[in-house]
């Protein structure tokens, strides 16, 4: 139980970077955030500290990175959504959501201290230099590039840089006697928002959104459109796990969707008049049955999307009760490049609900814990023990109750799924035991895998292998000490998920996908309401 309850921590915490990716200005609405601010004679408090500083303490100072700190500080002080972000780390927090970024157009993993290339982004710099996946980067720019001390971080900021730079990568690759070398010229890399878009039942699409971000609103009308003409009548919108991103974006794709007038939501704030946000009546897909798919880490943008659904009766929301984020942020750049993100207003669903949770400003504690208080209280696999304020009473077009102050609530809830849990199996998955074998069993057996080219042949030849025995033979030359009976528990889970991933190797992330859904109790859930 006790590593069971670790698992849902690591996800909960992961949850936080994603939510703190805030929204932008939309369509030039938000005005300049200092304006109207009321600076009292005590504002003058940190000039005069940092003047005494300078003059009179015993030791020199860097009044910069104390500067930092002071403004870091004094952003925590007010609501869990504003914050601020260094110079450095700004590039990094804005790639998610800008659609692209330079670099070198690979996916990778490290394994073993080294860099193992995962896949090639297609028409990226690697594949055009001829670069594989299952090679091993060994060296960059003529220095050793292995070791312990290897991570994600510094891989980013060795690969990435500015677009047209040159890069010298050595790569080892299997039944290669000597090393190879590539020169590359980095280029745009898109990162796309969209992970999935395909016909998962006879007239129902799939498609599924990690995030809202630049290019959200064109690759998302694309996957719709894709999965209209091959017979899509209905379609399920997966919003789980998305955090969120510009209301742009998500505003520019619930349109797609409303009738002309529809309102989609609704911004206002102390110094920001309300701002209405309307569908225009031009949506292609006005007529299509629609599910939306939530969990506690949808947030914000994800949040007004299930919000306008649901508030205009237009479809169901299936899952569980959302992350509760209704603020909005309007960035304000310093001279050094670094960033504030402000809260200036909060967002309304049409019923006028204000689905942010409760916190109080300066004291994040409680609100950093707040989901797993719910997994410890049980909302996670019980609708009865969800605390919503039942006095938030709001109605939707048609007069269906609703409730603010906390989230989405969805229409049909849908508990975690715990079949094939067990101690073994969380341990295979947060030592990453279970990612690390299907990369090794797809480098190994490339050659042969490579036969087979779409998900189902490839399942169906996976799954008369010993999978399972075979991760049980390296799970535990790595140390693990895995329970027999527990492992027999979890069998067809652990099975499922070192398919997914070998196949994701060797196709694509939305063939990934098709094996996920197929015992996803959720999904299966809206195939059976759209039917």
């Amino acid at each position: 139980m006790k590593k069971a309850l670790l698992y849902i921590l690591i996800l909960i915490v992961g949850v936080f970077i994603g939510i703190l990716i805030t929204l932008r200005n939309t369509q030039g609405l938000l005005s300049t955030i200092y304006s109207g601010v009321n600076r009292n004679s005590g504002g003058n408090k940190i000039s005069e500290l940092y003047d005494v500083l300078d003059k009179q303490y015993v030791d020199s100072i860097d009044i910069n990175k104390i500067d930092e700190a002071t403004v870091a500080y004094a952003l925590m002080q007010l609501d869990p959504h504003s914050s601020y972000i260094p110079k450095e780390d700004l590039e990094e927090a804005n790639e998610q959501l800008n659609g692209s970024f330079s670099g070198v157009g690979i996916q990778f993993n490290i394994q073993k201290d080294t860099i193992y290339i995962i896949d090639v982004i297609p028409g990226g710099p690697a594949e055009r230099a001829g670069m594989l996946a299952g090679d091993r980067i060994v060296t960059v720019d003529d220095s050793v590039f292995v070791g312990k001390t290897i991570n994600n971080e510094k891989v980013f900021k060795k690969l990435r840089g500015v677009k047209g730079t040159k890069i010298k990568l050595g790569v080892v690759r299997r039944n290669e006697k000597e090393m190879l070398n590539f020169t590359l010229r980095r280029d745009d890399i898109p990162v796309n928002s969209v992970n999935a878009a395909h016909i998962i039942s006879d007239g129902i699409g799939y498609v599924s959104i990690s995030s809202f971000g630049q290019n959200t609103y064109s690759e998302t009308m694309t996957a719709l459109a894709k999965v209209k003409k091959q017979g899509a009548k209905s379609v399920i919108i997966d919003l789980r796990g998305n955090a969120g991103g510009y209301l742009e974006a998500a505003v520019n794709i619930l349109n797609e969707f409303l009738k002309r007038g529809d309102l989609i939501v609704y911004i206002e704030g102390r110094a920001y008049k309300r701002t209405d946000f309307n569908a225009n009546g031009t949506g292609s897909f006005q007529d299509m049955k629609v599910a939306v798919l939530i969990d506690e880490f949808s947030g914000s943008a994800s949040e007004i999307f299930a919000g306008a659904i649901q508030d205009n009766d237009r479809g169901l929301v299936i899952g569980r009760r959302s992350f509760g984020k209704g603020l909005v942020q309007q960035p304000y750049r310093f001279k050094d490049g670094s960033e504030a993100r402000i809260t200036i207003a909060r967002y309304y669903t049409p019923s006028g609900r204000c689905i942010q949770k409760p916190y109080s400003n300066g004291d994040r504690s409680d609100y950093d814990v707040e989901l797993w208080n719910r997994f410890i209280h049980g909302e996670f696999y019980n609708a009865d023990s969800i605390h919503q304020n039942d006095t938030v009473k709001y109605k939707t077009v048609k007069g269906r109750t609703v409730y603010g102050g906390g989230g989405i609530m969805p229409d049909v809830f849908m508990p975690r799924d715990t079949v094939g849990l067990t101690a073994s199996f969380n341990y295979l998955v947060n030592h990453a035991l279970l990612y690390q074998f299907a990369i090794q069993y797809t480098d190994t057996y490339r050659k042969e895998l490579k036969q087979y080219k779409n998900w189902k042949d490839l399942e169906n030849y996976l799954k008369s292998q010993n999978l399972v025995q075979e991760l049980t033979v390296y799970a535990e030359s790595q140390g693990a000490k895995l329970s027999p009976r527990e492992m027999s528990i979890s069998y067809k889970l652990i099975e499922r998920y070192i398919v997914s991933y070998i196949v994701r190797n060797m196709l694509t992330e939305d063939d990934f996908y098709h094996i996920l859904n197929l015992n996803d109790k959720t999904v299966q859930m809206a195939i059976k309401q759209l039917r």
